[in-house]
């Protein structure tokens, strides 16, 4: 039994009370137990000096687009629509290469960020291009962090009424019967699973209504979670209105796509009804602060969804709309983002952390093996110095909400080290970085051609 011991470290478990002093075992990839004071003798443990560190659990990312790495940059005034629109024809280019080193380098910096367990939202698959939902589940694999990726699609065209062109979208049967293929290829239901699946049709206004409620259909035979984006911003509501006759959650409603086995992204524009329903369904949110300012969508209702219990977790979203954005950061931007429109009391720091761990691990479904530092529970942990110039702040979880992120001196995945000083031990650090950059150039040359 391999064990490592973390000592003389603040810990904040999120369950619990803080342990300013104190240490952490970690025995086969789980955590043993945690206390006050100094650590126990554990013959032929790894120890490793918390000196100077604020121990947390590993951040959850529960929405991001992988691919998007290779357009960061472009269409930066637009709204979301103009932003799409813009964008569609040159993911259609896009094949397993790009992919492939667009995940590596996304991956990478989420680890870089404080991320052990990350979900992706991959719904752009032109055909003759190569497996690309392989691509980036080998990228995860070669990284170590846990990995959510959900087998996105659209089939509902500009000739359908809807905004994708029509090139970029699949064939409903295909789609179903490629996800049904993904599910038992894939899909890991284990406690400590590195990979498991969910089932994203993209958006209402991508995806016909039927293709939503066979989606919901095959995710629940198959025992897998649902996921899509969802009022985003006040254009989708209007869009819902005219051809659905109805607001976007209710649409859903009618669905079938609300329930504790579905998280949607942004859900920006929710009315106080929508918000109830949420809360006395279970059904989860991914809240992406930054792309949602990036694209000025507008401001989520984050504290109003918490004080109902919903459960609310963060995503940094695609690279292109909320470019290198730090999963850390995204805990500040939350936080500001609500004291902004509620005052300084709508959000704390440990509200905030709370959001982008447990609050991640209830969206995946995950809230009994992630999330939190206990015993029994996955050992994905964070620790971030705050010495030096942050020692000035009494308070190490306001260090690392309420200022830039600090640096990370270990990231662990079921106890395994992942970056070490801000560095990536598992694959090539230098390597992955540019891994971004190639996938950026070929998709571009691709797109020329």
């Amino acid at each position: 039994m391999s064990k490592t011991v973390i000592e003389n470290a603040y810990i904040a478990p999120v369950v619990g009370p803080e342990i300013p002093a104190g240490y952490l075992v970690i025995a086969d990839g789980r955590i043993e137990s945690l206390g006050a004071g100094p650590a126990p003798i554990v013959p032929d443990a790894q120890r490793i000096d918390g000196t100077g560190c604020l121990v947390t659990p590993g951040l959850v990312n529960t929405h991001h687009h992988l691919y998007q790495w290779a357009t960061q940059g472009m269409f930066q005034d637009s709204t979301l629509f103009e932003w799409l629109t813009g964008l569609y024809r040159t993911w259609a280019r896009m094949d397993a290469d790009v992919v492939y080193g667009a995940a590596s380098a996304g991956l990478g910096w989420m680890a870089l960020t404080g991320c052990t367990t990350s979900s992706d939202h991959h719904y752009v698959f032109p055909q003759g291009r190569g497996d690309l939902f392989d691509a980036e589940v080998r990228a995860a694999r070669e990284l170590g962090i846990r990995f959510h990726p959900c087998r996105g699609s659209m089939d509902r065209g500009q000739s359908d009424g809807g905004l994708p062109p029509d090139e970029v979208v699949e064939d409903r049967d295909a789609i179903l019967l490629n996800t049904a293929e993904i599910i038992d290829k894939y899909h890991d239901p284990s406690f400590d699973s590195m990979l498991r699946v969910a089932v994203a049709p993209c958006s209402p206004f991508s995806v016909s209504e039927g293709l939503m409620t066979d989606a919901a259909s095959l995710a629940r035979s198959k025992g897998v979670r649902l996921h899509t984006h969802l009022a985003e911003t006040l254009d989708e509501e209007e869009h819902c209105r005219e051809q659905m006759g109805c607001t976007p959650v209710e649409y859903m409603e009618k669905l079938g796509w609300l329930g504790d086995d579905v998280w949607f992204a942004h859900a920006v524009h929710l009315h106080d009804a929508d918000i109830r329903r949420f809360a006395e369904t279970g059904t989860g949110m991914a809240h992406c602060p930054s792309s949602n300012a990036r694209l000025g969508a507008g401001i989520a209702r984050i504290t109003d969804l918490l004080a109902a219990g919903a459960p609310v977790g963060l995503g940094v979203d695609g690279a292109a709309s909320s470019e290198l954005t730090s999963l850390a950061g995204e805990l500040r931007q939350t936080m500001l983002f609500q004291r902004a429109v509620h005052g300084p009391t709508a959000l704390t720091a440990r509200q905030a952390l709370e959001v982008g761990t447990l609050g991640g691990a209830r969206n995946l479904g995950r809230q009994l093996e992630i999330g939190s530092l206990e015993p029994g529970k996955l050992a994905d942990i964070a620790m971030w110095r705050v010495d030096g110039f942050r020692a000035a702040v009494q308070d190490p979880v306001c260090t690392l909400v309420f200022g830039p992120t600090p640096p990370l001196a270990r990231l662990l995945v079921g106890g395994r080290t992942v970056v070490e000083n801000d560095e990536l031990r598992t694959v090539s650090h230098d390597a992955v970085g540019r891994a971004g950059a190639a996938a950026r150039n070929r998709l571009l040359q691709e797109e020329s051609r």
